[in-house]
């Protein structure tokens, strides 16, 4: 089985990846000079340019492809891979969402002043570019040579999406886990704060020596990059129901996972009003797990792009404007 748009040429993943680092510069450069806290409305305005940016580049798919390359390919191909794009994107988007709240739990629990915080969410997400495309490339290899794990995907889906729409609040709280004390019995921490440094030099109390200790901001990085890797077994099938091209699913994943710092500097202004978000992002996951079997039952090839995109972006419109409604009828009270 081949993937449906690998259509892509290396010039094309040259420009994506100069995309990237200029946004990574640019936030790096312009916005953190100096360690400091991003106001609400700073936050808010990188936010929204980042997800613009990350929509548009849904126009570069659409511009990139060239559907003659391809005998096989159905006509307006190029609008259908801007579509499976934008679908991936709005779908990682708002399950990023959950990445930042653990986040939130991770910062506080080690009292990380948040004037630090950009810098380990920077590297963060340097680690996060990286472990996802292997996530991807060996995803992608595996679905390849064993279509049926399309259908494992979308039960996982369906499950998780279950999970999340009758689960308990705070069930992701680092506090509740061992992950941290795992990783204080494996190597050498320091609990106190060494100003915006991961690594310093110390007296080991044990051998009477300078040695090396990992400082509270090294061993959020670290917690950050584990837990990336549990979401991610979430939000990569989530991709892979919708298409199995590369370039796309990679290119909507990073795009969605870019604005991450600057969402998390409005984290209590954002998710405090949208709280009726994640009941609908589980509906999402149902649906897009189920497709498949519903392409099936239908005797379609594959499940309309059109429709699917329209069922997304309903259903987190729909959480998001009863959040509101919810929220002016509580405040009228």
């Amino acid at each position: 089985m081949i993937p449906e748009f690998l259509d892509f040429v290396p010039t094309h993943w040259v420009l994506f990846l100069a995309i990237i680092i200029f946004l990574l510069a640019f936030d790096l450069g312009v916005f953190f000079k100096r360690d400091r806290e991003l106001s609400i409305k700073e936050s808010l305005g990188l936010t929204s340019l980042y997800i613009i940016i990350g929509l548009s580049f849904g126009f570069i798919i659409m511009n990139l492809y060239d559907p003659m390359r391809l005998e096989s390919c159905a006509p307006n191909c190029n609008i259908r891979a801007a579509g499976y794009y934008w679908n991936a994107f709005i779908i990682e988007k708002v399950l990023s969402m959950d990445n930042i709240f653990v986040m939130s739990v991770i910062f506080s629990y080690l009292k990380i002043p948040r004037k630090y915080q950009h810098r380990v969410l920077f590297w963060g997400i340097l680690g996060v570019i990286l472990m996802r495309g292997l996530m991807i490339l060996v995803g992608t290899t595996l679905i390849t040579e064993f279509n049926w794990l399309l259908y494992v995907f979308g039960l996982f889906l369906v499950y998780t999406g279950f999970k999340m729409l009758f689960s308990d609040e705070g069930d992701n709280d680092i506090s509740d886990s061992k992950i941290i004390l795992i990783i204080k019995k494996i190597l050498p921490i320091t609990n106190d704060l060494h100003g915006n440094r991961f690594f310093i030099r110390l007296n080991n109390p044990e051998t009477q020596k300078l040695s090396w200790f990992l400082t509270p901001l090294m061993t959020a990085l670290i917690c950050i990059e584990l837990i990336d890797v549990v979401f991610a077994i979430d939000s990569v099938p989530a991709v892979f129901s919708i298409t199995l091209d590369p370039f796309i699913v990679y290119t909507s994943n990073i795009f969605a996972i870019l604005g991450l710092r600057a969402l998390y500097s409005a984290l209590d202004a954002v998710l405090e009003k949208f709280k009726y978000l994640e009941p609908a992002l589980a509906v999402v996951l149902m649906f897009i797990g189920s497709k498949i079997f519903i392409a099936d039952f239908f005797g379609m090839d594959k499940f309309p792009m059109e429709i699917s995109l329209s069922i997304t972006v309903g259903l987190i419109a729909l959480g998001i404007i009863y959040s509101i409604f919810k929220n002016h009828k509580e405040q009228n009270s």
